[in-house]
């Protein structure tokens, strides 16, 4: 998955969202745990407050540090050892409690250990018999408030980077603020940091989910208002749920500590038997059998009554098979509901990302904090169904509400380096460099430059090249929601330079309902095109790929000069149900030698080299677990995340002959389902089946051309030994799987786990044929010039196939597929093997 979109979450993880200010008085507990009859220390003893979430952990040598709330109590307690309680002193801020402990024993309870057994496995074993009770899962519905903060900072500066001058007004911001830095002495410079306030609510059945974003902050280099980046720090994208055999973190697969097949993938150690709050536990150490596996090291809490999980606290082995990581930390509190199940209380994470040692790294604190927890109350389904959205406007200038919400509202207290975080990013924002940087950084992620209230761009299309137009230069606009919250129109205007052509396109879309997202657009363009791109959007996601295809010499692609009109009305029957009508109109102009008869079928009769279509195209697209994210100072909406569940588009286009100068009656249809799959141990696998069929006498170019790839670049959309135009079809069955191996296997060889390579495995397989009439529509020789017209092949009896196999992750960024032709290796000009590469920024 990703991997455009991991890719796009690590430039937004650069500029995410969230913190406060204001600070109560906390009190710093230092101390040494001994053991009373010798003296020695007590190596990771635990210490806790009773009735909180505070507690801490001894080192090697029994010396332990807590920050807590004023409290009466703080408990001491370890493995083989009686707990211990003592005093707290409330008026001393700062205070040192030693403890020395005697000998005690560990009850387990009913826990029957077998012969010779690691009594965890004991306790594991009753965690998945109750497995179903205490997970979330087994509720009908659940709501909860939310309260979400992310701090995002910039350490490891080099001092090329430190000395650049958006990097030393900041830091000397830091420093004239107190802010301490790091371990190495070098600055850590606050970036960016959001606060939300929010109500979250699920369904199971139909599984729905709806957040309503109350309230939100941003400070520092913060992306414009109006943006969706705050809201993709809420609730529904915290979802941290190590009920689920597998935990996704940044579009990568974990293994849960307690997952169905826990004992294969963990080793586990009952260390000691403590109270968290009012729950009396076993804990439990956690390691991964092995160390470059996507798994967590750390420590897990099992209430003794109900083997639930009631606290997790874990980290990612810095060995573990991770591109551009540097640490992950988990730490997370769950109390029960009414109903049985629990639900996540307090959930805190810290994502490092560096790509390499030497280079500057981005520190992404996460804080989530629940509460007024109700089980089992349905709302009716159209609630659930409006897309997340923002119900007030962010706190600040621009809003009614005090600066001061969070300082007022707030769940947590800020530590003093919090606090001062803060202060630095209000005043950050306002540095001329910062402010400058903020511009380039909105150019990277979205494609266009601001200009007043119009958007430039894209940028990248600014100049391109190919051998009918030669150079290229395109300039293009898009409006902004402060023209109008309800209208986007674009626009462009491009010329070539070789053929004196200008090209023109442009594009408007109305929101007539935000609750349904209904929208009414336009659009005309006068432009280049390919007819083997043609019906191939979906598969033109390689940015390599679909660069070679449109610039250079594209006459394999058999280039069209193109007039497009389209009228089109969307909307949603219900939550990831779209329905979409369209109205277009099309001219298309080869320019290479193309003929079609228009009448009879037989030599001489009339022929034309152009023709036009009117069409009526109707879909239906349902993505049921698909989160869509839309801000009520925006015109668009946006997918996240992980789609589970597979994603189903079925398409029919209608062809008017006579009607606006159409030329064909026709008929198509058009199937696509894709799903991402994990398998397990054995990594996930991306499958798309693809089917169509076109029961009309049309030229070739209105029929499916399938993708080929005469390019040195792996594109998973396309046949990638299959030439441009080898095959065209008027019915067709297809089916493209992508499995992605991660560290399995490659993690267990000593020779090659160091590398972090990771297996890929790829099969195409393609069944399809031409009616004889679509066949003959085209004649054989020019009746121009004489000349044998270039023609298409149609599939035979069997079907097409290629298999490939390789290896990604070269150099964290590489990979190479060596691809097998199975099928028509005979046919003129096949390549029957071949080497493909790309690029990809995946985790």
């Amino acid at each position: 998955m990703l991997l455009p979109y991991r890719y796009h979450f690590l430039l937004l993880l650069l500029l995410l969202a969230g913190a406060g200010s204001t600070q109560a008085q906390q009190l710093l507990l230092t101390g040494r745990i001994t053991e009373a009859a010798t003296g020695k220390p007590v190596p990771f003893a635990s210490v806790f407050v009773p009735g909180t979430t505070a507690g801490a952990t001894a080192d090697e040598n029994g010396r332990y540090s807590l920050s807590t709330a004023p409290a009466d109590t703080v408990v001491a307690s370890a493995m083989g050892f009686a707990a211990l309680k003592k005093p707290i002193r409330r008026e001393a801020a700062r205070q040192t409690i030693d403890f020395a402990l005697g000998a005690g024993a560990v009850s387990l309870g009913e826990v029957v250990v077998r012969p010779r057994e690691n009594p965890a496995y004991a306790i594991m074993r009753r965690v998945q018999q109750q497995k179903n009770r205490n997970n979330k899962a087994r509720l009908d519905a659940f709501e909860f408030d939310s309260y979400n903060r992310t701090e995002i900072s910039l350490n490891n500066l080099p001092a090329q980077v430190s000395n650049r001058k958006v990097l030393r007004q900041m830091t000397a911001v830091a420093d004239s603020l107190g802010l301490e830095r790091g371990a190495d002495g070098k600055p850590v410079v606050p970036i960016f940091a959001t606060e939300i306030d929010s109500r979250y609510y699920v369904l199971r059945q139909p599984l729905r989910r709806r957040e309503e974003i109350r309230h939100s902050r941003m400070r520092g280099m913060a992306p414009r208002e109006g943006s969706v980046i705050s809201q993709v720090t809420g609730s529904s994208f915290q979802d941290w749920d190590f009920y689920r055999n597998w935990q996704q973190i940044m579009g990568k697969d974990f293994v849960s500590p307690i997952a169905d097949g826990w004992k294969f993938s963990y080793e586990y150690e009952l260390q000691d038997s403590v109270f968290i709050g009012k729950d009396y536990c076993y804990q439990l150490a956690v390691t991964p059998r092995r160390a470059q596996d996507l798994a967590f090291t750390g420590t897990i809490w099992i209430t003794a009554d109900s083997y639930a999980l009631r606290r997790i606290d874990v980290y990612v082995s810095p060995e573990a098979n991770l591109n551009f990581i540097d640490q992950i930390k988990v730490k997370q509190d769950l109390t029960p509901t009414a109903a049985g199940p629990w639900l996540p209380l307090q959930t805190r994470v810290l994502v490092g990302i560096r790509p390499s040692k030497q280079s500057t790294g981005v520190v992404a604190r996460f804080v989530t904090i629940n509460s007024n927890f109700e089980a089992q109350k349905e709302h009716p389904l159209a609630f659930y169904d409006r897309p997340l959205e923002t119900l007030a406007a962010p706190v600040g200038p621009a809003s009614k509400e005090p600066d001061n919400f969070f300082e007022l509202n707030r769940p947590d207290t800020l530590s003093v380096q919090e606090a001062r975080t803060l202060m630095v990013l209000d005043s950050v924002r306002k540095l001329p460099a910062v402010r400058s940087l903020l511009e380039v950084a909105d150019v990277v992620v979205n494609g266009y430059y601001r200009v007043g209230k119009f958007d430039l761009g894209p940028v990248l299309a600014t100049v391109g090249y190919n051998n009918i137009e030669g150079l290229r230069p395109r300039i293009g606009f898009r409006t902004t929601p402060e023209i109008s919250r309800d209208w986007t129109v674009r626009a462009y205007l491009a010329y070539g330079l070789r053929d004196g052509r200008f090209k023109y396109g442009a594009r408007a879309t109305h929101v007539l309902d935000r609750r349904s997202w209904t929208t009414l657009g336009f659009e005309y363009r006068h432009d280049l095109d390919q007819v083997a791109l043609l019906d191939n959007d979906y598969a033109l996601e390689n940015p390599l790929f679909e660069a070679s295809a449109r610039l250079g010499n594209i006459d394999r692609g058999r280039p069209v000069l193109r007039d497009l009109s389209a009228l089109s009305l969307q909307s949603d029957l219900f939550r990831g149900f779209t329905q979409k009508v369209t109205f277009r109109h099309q001219q298309f102009r080869p320019l290479y030698r193309f003929a079609y008869y228009t009448g009879d079928v037989r030599v001489g009769a009339p022929t034309d080299d152009q023709f036009s279509l009117s069409e009526i195209v109707l879909e239906s697209r349902y993505a049921p677990d698909e989160v869509l994210v839309q801000n009520e100072n925006q015109n668009r909406r946006t997918s996240f995340g992980l789609k589970r569940l597979p994603i189903t588009t079925l398409r029919y286009t209608l062809g008017l002959n006579r009607f606006l100068g159409g030329d064909f009656r026709y008929h198509k249809l058009n199937l696509l389902v894709a799903q991402s799959v994990r398998l397990g141990q054995l990594g996930r696998s991306t499958y798309t089946l693809d089917a169509g069929y076109i029961p009309s006498t049309v030229p070739y170019p209105i029929l499916k051309a399938h993708l080929g790839n005469q390019s040195p670049f792996y594109n998973a959309g396309a046949y990638n030994l299959m030439r441009y135009f080898e095959f065209v079809s008027d019915r067709y069955v297809a089916l493209r799987l992508d499995h992605h191996f991660e560290g399995f296997l490659l993690n267990s060889v000593p020779a090659l786990k160091q590398l972090n390579w990771r297996l890929v495995a790829t099969g195409n397989v393609l069944y399809g044929g031409v009616a004889r009439a679509n066949d003959a529509i085209i004649p054989e020789l020019d009746p121009a010039s004489g000349e044998p017209l270039p023609r298409f092949q149609p599939l035979g009896r069997l079907p097409y196939a290629e298999v490939g196999y390789g290896v990604e992750n070269i150099f964290r960024v590489a990979r190479v597929d060596f691809l097998h032709r199975l099928t028509y290796r005979s046919s003129p000009g096949a390549r029957n093997f071949g080497v493909k590469f790309s690029l990809q920024f995946s985790l």
